[in-house]
């Protein structure tokens, strides 16, 4: 095959319609944000869904810098001078926050796509100290094969009843209706991916090491806290979003077949289901540019440049 290139007329309109990520804002104010958000979930002993909810929101609001920031914070890691300062570094906690937030942006897949996710967890990754990289694990826990596509299925059939019910039948023929193969994926993404892994869900102040079998494991609770913020942050996915709240509220009952924390019962009473809701608009609101500015005033002030 020959070596093509893109002509000026298509270089020219990939630059068009904010093609970029948008930039973090500055560390003083993602300090800020983070800071007192952070207090106000301490208080409240929710720092697992506040450390899940704040990648999320982060993570859909494309802000994939933002995330590697929210690392060195939650990881007591700086960057000074081209050099990372990490001489007192706790490793064990560190990795365990980097887990659970790997884990925060890989559910969030399901409620944003890939690209989003892509770019955010590259700028966790770069993030990372080099021993709490090397630390994580590589093997994959996810590849389906014939001797565990059926208890994956069970996983997701299990959460869609959780999370829907009393709707569940119901809805789950509507959207087969849509397409034959749109609801068997989507179980089998809730099975993969949203449900808990087998084992005992992380939390916030758990360490972890390379042979934790339980790394960056998220509850069923936090699963829908990932549903929540990411929904919220997209916008314009109102009955989607309303959902998952019924989600997080509904996983509460769900000690039969999850393992529920304190901190996962708080979350899913209403008063916490309320608090993560706050969380993500604080998030949000705490990061947005000062100018505002769309995807359509930037391609006429582009174009107006070159006039």
């Amino acid at each position: 095959m020959g070596n093509i290139k893109l002509s000026p007329a298509i270089k020219h309109l990939l630059t068009l319609r904010s093609p970029n990520v948008l930039p973090s804002p500055p560390l003083s104010q993602l300090n800020q944000v983070f800071t007192k958000t952070f207090r106000n979930a301490q208080a409240k002993n929710a720092e697992t869904g506040w450390l899940v909810a704040t990648t999320c929101s982060l993570l859909t609001a494309n802000r994939p810098s933002a995330v590697g920031h929210l690392y060195r914070f939650v990881a007591g890691s700086t960057v000074e001078n081209g050099g990372r300062k990490n001489g007192n570094l706790d490793i064990p906690s560190a990795l365990n926050k980097a887990a659970l937030m790997r884990e925060s942006a890989l559910k969030s897949v399901i409620f944003v796509g890939v690209p989003r996710v892509i770019l955010s967890l590259a700028a966790l990754h770069e993030a990372l100290d080099d021993e709490v990289r090397d630390a994580l694990r590589t093997n994959s826990k996810r590849s389906a094969s014939s001797g565990d596509i059926e208890s994956i299925v069970t996983r997701g059939k299990d959460l869609w009843k959780s999370i829907y019910t009393p709707h569940a039948d119901k809805l789950h023929d509507k959207l087969g209706s849509y397409h034959p193969d749109f609801i068997a994926f989507i179980i089998q993404c809730y099975g993969t991916v949203l449900s808990p892994l087998p084992g005992r869900p992380k939390s916030y102040k758990d360490t972890s090491s390379l042979q934790d079998p339980d790394q960056g494991n998220l509850s069923r609770a936090m699963g829908s806290v990932v549903g929540i913020a990411t929904l919220r942050a997209e916008g314009g996915v109102g009955p989607q979003l309303i959902s998952h709240v019924f989600g997080l509220l509904k996983s509460r009952d769900a000690a039969d077949n999850f393992i529920l924390s304190e901190e996962d019962k708080w979350l899913a009473s209403d008063e916490g289901t309320e608090w993560v809701i706050r969380l993500v608009d604080e998030v949000l609101d705490g990061v947005a540019s000062p100018e505002g500015e769309g995807a359509a005033e930037q391609d006429a002030r582009q174009i107006k440049g070159k006039l």
